[in-house]
């Protein structure tokens, strides 16, 4: 069976989850002009709700198992390997249905008595399948990724993501078209009583938003079922010989046990990290709704002209639609966080075989190079979005909604920097077996940001905002005390000046570059869209060479990636390695 390395897996996964995120992109841009910012607020109320479930699902369990899998595989006990599989399979399927009648019954509470937003239940029930799917195939995913192979996540991945473009988006102008349609032939909406025009407007627009979700359900289905097939037609490469070889499995039930006792931890973390985003889908609406009872005009004053007049008609809306428009500037936040999962995901089991082996060299080796090359990825694409704020939400978004995506992405560019980091290094703690401490220290985070949140969302002048800021000193205190964790578990010294240092330098001119660029396209009269493209490609340039100029990238990093040592071979002729 043949090893990826480290960052030839990243490659693959980073690779596909890049394809992942255009086609994300094409997925909600269209979105938000079917369903508007207050449908985009139903689609991510359900969303961030269903997020720490689908987090379990999709990270948690594959993490616990490609864990273990590295482990036993890296000692060359292959039956252990097979058991973990075998057992993985029915008990995540029965942690999927749980979650699924859990999110049943929870949902019209959390609705109507939580956030207030009785039409969030549409999108919320069509998404309850979608966790027994993920759960199906986090067994599968996990079990391959602890083998080194990348390759069948990254394709399960772009699979998800293509049926939910294709359904999602055509249930959701599908919906739209029939619902307005029904509306001016007889003045009802799926039944909606005539009368009443701004209201049959938006449940049209929750039904529609439900439509985009089943998409998301979809995909889920479609990447498990794919997942399970590949499995029967190709297996995992582990031959017969090599099993006969190895020691016997052990019970059922001791594998089962060594499998919760990794998954409860790392599954904890996967939840509390996605309970951010149900922290901001809560509260901030709340606490808008609490300005909107008790100084309407000082919110409403800092969005002059931002706010359609149907929701300024019906205030109670208005947390909803600014919601939906921070849930925007959140899709772009999370495209820097996305880019090093994957690095997380590859450096799992590659920690993890140098741990079990004592191998304190090639442990070292490996940690660096995860910490380096998640902070050359995460610098410039961090600090480029806080510095095309504007330019980028208004491509993207158009509309009056643009300045307030922009606003909010403002502190959300900087935060990505700090959340970018935080699943490379909490992979490795689990790797050194301290799955524990990802857990305490995001409580801790989570708490900090909860309180950010009540306290700066509920001031007028902030409001959407102090979200953004929430999760800045959220992200900026898990990632210090993570990577000084890391080092008191592994005694692995890290230099801060290597490893992040230059990038962040660099990643700091490729930002101001872009912003520059991009003014000197606008004054020249160029349209929006020739502009941000041609700053992102200077700024994309002024990166590259200030890192050839500081010789910010490793040779031993690079050397690993396809054609790496071609490359290396080029730069080292010219002085640049």
């Amino acid at each position: 069976m043949k090893k990826q390395s480290f960052l030839y897996g990243a490659f693959i996964l980073t690779a596909g989850m890049a394809v992942v995120k255009v086609i994300g992109a094409v997925f909600k841009i269209p979105l938000q002009h079917f369903i508007g910012e207050y449908g985009m607020g139903l689609f991510n109320v359900a969303y961030n709700f269903y997020g720490p479930i689908f987090s379990l699902a999709t990270a948690g369990f594959p993490v616990a198992v490609s864990r273990l899998v590295s482990e036993n595989a890296s000692l060359g006990r292959w039956n252990h390997v097979r058991q973990v599989k075998s057992v993985a399979g029915p008990l995540f399927l029965g942690f999927g249905i749980l979650g699924a009648v859990g999110m049943t019954l929870f949902a019209p509470v959390y609705c109507e008595r939580i956030i207030g937003t009785e039409h969030a239940i549409f999108p919320m029930l069509a998404l309850v399948p979608a966790i027994l799917f993920a759960c199906w195939g986090a067994a599968y995913r996990g079990y391959y990724e602890g083998l080194r192979n990348m390759g069948p996540t990254a394709v399960s991945e772009v699979i998800e993501a293509a049926i939910k473009l294709c359904l999602g988006l055509g249930l959701a102008y599908f919906v739209m078209r029939r619902g307005m349609a029904e509306y001016q032939e007889s003045g009802t909406v799926f039944g909606l009583p005539a009368g009443g025009e701004d209201q049959a407007g938006l449940l049209t627009l929750a039904l529609a938003a439900a439509g985009a979700v089943l998409g998301v359900t979809a995909g889920s289905f479609g990447a498990a079922l794919y997942l399970s097939i590949r499995w029967r037609l190709k297996g995992d490469g582990v031959g017969l010989r090599a099993r006969r070889q190895a020691p016997p499995a052990g019970r059922w039930r001791d594998t089962a046990k060594a499998l919760l006792k990794i998954t409860g931890p790392v599954a904890a973390g996967s939840i509390a990290m996605n309970a951010a985003g149900l922290i901001d889908a809560t509260f901030l609406q709340s606490r808008i709704a609490h300005i909107i009872e008790t100084a309407p005009g000082r919110l409403l004053a800092a969005y002059e002209g931002m706010i359609p007049a149907m929701y300024l008609e019906h205030h109670e809306t208005v947390p909803t639609f600014l919601y939906g428009c921070y849930t925007l500037a959140m899709t772009l936040y999370l495209l820097v966080p996305a880019l090093t999962q994957a690095i997380g995901m590859s450096a799992l089991p590659a920690v993890t075989e140098a741990w079990a082996r004592r191998d304190r060299p090639q442990l070292k080796e490996r940690m660096e190079s995860v910490l380096s090359v998640t902070a050359l990825v995460c610098a410039p694409a961090g600090l480029g979005l806080t510095a095309l704020a504007e330019p980028i939400a208004s491509l993207l978004y158009g509309g009056g909604s643009a300045p307030i995506v922009a606003g909010v992405l403002l502190t959300l560019g900087p935060a990505s920097l700090f959340a970018a980091m935080n699943t490379p290094v909490s992979s490795m703690l689990q790797a050194a077996g301290r799955a524990d401490l990802p857990v305490k220290l995001l409580a801790v985070a989570m708490a900090l940001k909860i309180g950010v949140n009540w306290y700066l969302c509920a001031i007028p002048e902030i409001n959407l905002r102090g979200a953004g800021m929430g999760t800045l000193a959220c992200y900026l205190f898990l990632a210090a005390a993570q990577l000084y964790c890391l080092h008191k578990v592994t005694g692995v010294k890290l230099s801060f000046k290597r490893l992040f240092l230059k990038p962040l330098i660099c990643g700091a001119l490729c930002g101001c570059g872009a912003w520059g660029a991009y003014r000197g396209m606008a004054a020249l009269g160029l349209g929006n869209g020739t502009a941000v493209g041609a700053a992102i490609v200077c700024g994309g340039i002024i990166y590259i060479f200030g890192l050839l100029l500081t010789r910010g990238i490793p040779k031993k990093d690079l050397i690993m990636l396809p054609k790496g040592q071609k490359i290396a071979k080029t730069l080292e002729k010219r002085g640049w390695m």
